[in-house]
């Protein structure tokens, strides 16, 4: 029976969690303002801050536009034959799933999430007010700031609990729980980014959502207690057939996708840690060529006391006629040294240097060198180019496979009434009727004997939607190459089947069986 009491234990453990990620939250606010380009307003607290070019910027966006042009779909294979229909419908039915949550505006904030402060997170829960109380999937962003796990665990999964905070309006509250008083003022205890405009927190309630793993039949059961203000709001374990758990796959419903990884610890580090130094150089060296522009801009002069000159006429340049008395030795022009060629190079250095750690060099932005004229030739240097973008989007597919997992099982779980989707057919839009009912664990009876329960389990391959033009450019060359060398005269298939068998691109498969 979950109470008071249990609640105080929770709070103790989150408040032990905050402490042990107090480091890793302020690197992601700062990394916050590094990415706005205000990084020198907290650099220099209080002093004249130097103009803050936009380098950094511009790689993650490239990085960010290679993530997008890449975005994943799931493809389900069966592991049994009897299994296919079911991996067919769920290859056409998982798209409309990810659709219906506005999926793609979801991967393009976590993959920001991901550049900026290393780790995107995504939660994929059952949302039991979708679809007038039917309930259904959801799926969105959470702020990695907002969650909270074991010190010194590498993945979430293997933390003893996991909590969630979030704010939530007061009254929207009191009207889901018209028993409790709740006294709001919680934004004090959620950290928080900076933002341009002024956001009152003082009728705000924090609300914990608290996760923890219970060994029980041999397997981990997942359970699920909600709080506020150390008040129950929710808990599994208080209700009747909750007995498995919130949900049957055992898993915390987050999924960190992690840039570069750190040790002992589920979150990692982005470009912009990588990156801000090279960035502080080049401003500097920025803000001083302006410096030196207006220093020797403005012509400024040397006057000895009692020169004899008028200095304010002297200073109205509108003034035809100077007034003096004595010689005119007595005033001499400051004389400014311009930029040395020597800094403009360790300018452009820098620079050069900002690109190669982000590797955001010019070809994957579309730039050329001279003589480089052919879109086959960019769009080699491009794939060339880009070895550091496939192996952050792989990482990217993989953490969408663990996504995919998840929405499988819940629908597994939950869609134990048929749902209807529109889904594209050969003959154009088909709506199609789908539950759990063919892959719902069932006997499995071999020879008269129970050998337990049966579970379809389907194999996930990723593919890529090709945003890329420079992507189709070379499989566009690919095919005319194969046209000119005869790969599909009927009278070479056999020759042709022998090339291709050695070679590895996009859809080779169904060439071959073409051919």
């Amino acid at each position: 029976m979950i109470d008071e009491r249990k609640i105080r234990e929770g709070e103790a453990l989150l408040e032990q969690y905050r402490a042990g990620k107090e480091m890793l939250d302020r690197r992601m606010v700062e990394n916050e303002e590094w990415y706005r380009l205000r990084h020198w307003a907290q650099l220099r607290k209080g002093q004249e801050s130097p103009t803050a070019s936009a380098w950094l910027f511009n790689a993650i966006q490239n990085k960010h536009a290679d993530l997008m042009d890449n975005y994943p779909q799931p493809v389900f294979l069966p592991r049994e034959a009897g299994d296919r229909a079911d991996a067919e419908l769920l290859t056409k039915i998982v798209p409309v799933v990810l659709e219906q949550n506005d999926f793609e505006a979801t991967y393009d904030h976590v993959m920001l999430d991901k550049l900026k402060q290393g780790t995107g997170v995504y939660k994929i829960f059952w949302d039991r007010d979708k679809l007038g109380g039917l309930g259904d999937i959801g799926i969105r962003q959470a702020e990695v700031v907002n969650l909270f796990w074991e010190p010194g665990v590498s993945d979430i999964q293997e933390s003893g609990n996991l909590f969630h905070v979030e704010l939530v309006d007061r009254k929207k509250l009191s009207a889901a729980y018209p028993h409790l008083t709740f006294r709001g003022n919680g934004g004090t205890k959620v950290v928080s980014f900076r933002h341009s405009d002024y956001i009152d927190t003082t009728d705000k309630c924090m609300v914990v959502d608290w996760y923890y793993k219970k060994w029980q039949g041999g397997r981990a059961v997942l359970h699920y207690i909600k709080y506020c203000e150390g008040q129950l709001l929710y808990a599994t374990e208080n209700v009747a057939g909750m007995e498995n758990g919130l949900y049957d796959h055992g898993l915390y419903p987050y999924e960190l996708d992690v840039l570069f990884a750190e040790k002992d610890s589920p979150a990692g580090f982005g470009y912009v840690d990588i990156m801000k130094d090279a960035q502080i150089s080049i401003d500097n060296l920025w803000h001083n060529f302006e410096e030196n522009v207006v220093w020797n801009a403005k012509p400024r002069y040397f006057c000895k006391d009692g020169s004899g000159i008028n200095e304010e006429q002297f200073a109205n340049v509108k003034n035809s006629i100077v007034n003096y008395t004595g010689s005119l030795d007595n005033i001499e022009p400051i004389r400014g040294v311009p930029v040395g060629g020597n800094a403009i190079s360790l300018y452009q250095l820098k620079i050069e240097e900002l690109k190669e750690t982000s590797n955001n060099r010019d070809f994957s932005q579309g730039g050329t060198a001279s003589g480089v004229t052919a879109a086959s030739a960019i769009a080699a240097l491009q794939e060339a180019g880009s070895k550091t973008s496939r192996d952050m989007i792989k990482a990217s597919y993989r953490s969408f496979t663990r996504i995919v997992r998840i929405v499988v099982e819940l629908i597994r779980q939950f869609y134990d009434q048929p749902r209807e989707f529109r889904i594209l057919g050969e003959g154009g839009n088909e709506f199609v009727h789908y539950s759990n009912k063919n892959i719902k664990p069932s006997p499995h009876i071999v020879m008269g004997v129970d050998t337990g329960s049966r579970k379809p389990v389907f194999d996930i391959k990723i593919t890529s939607q090709k945003s890329s033009p420079f992507s189709k450019v070379a499989q566009n060359e690919l095919a005319k190459e194969l046209y000119h060398m005869g790969f599909f005269n009927p009278e070479l298939s056999d020759q042709a089947l022998m090339a291709m068998k050695m070679m590895d691109f996009e859809g080779r498969e169904e060439i071959m069986g073409d051919v």
